[in-house]
């Protein structure tokens, strides 16, 4: 299996290597693992949704 590092996720995502860790360590991103202080993930992991999103839907009162 190959891995990329957070530095390369974070380009292919478009999203800041810092978003990446916390990610990683929140245990987001299917398959990562940490070897010492740098983080492996796997080529073909998904992004994660984002959270912020879709907890509250507001619908429009039809007048």
């Amino acid at each position: 299996m190959e891995y990329l590092t957070v530095k390369e996720i974070a380009e292919k995502w478009g999203i800041s290597g810092r978003r990446v860790n916390s990610l990683c360590n929140e245990g987001r991103i299917a398959g990562a693992e940490k070897k010492g202080f740098m983080w492996l993930i796997p080529k073909n992991a998904e992004k994660p949704t984002d959270l912020r999103y879709g907890k509250k839907q507001i619908t429009k009162e039809k007048r």
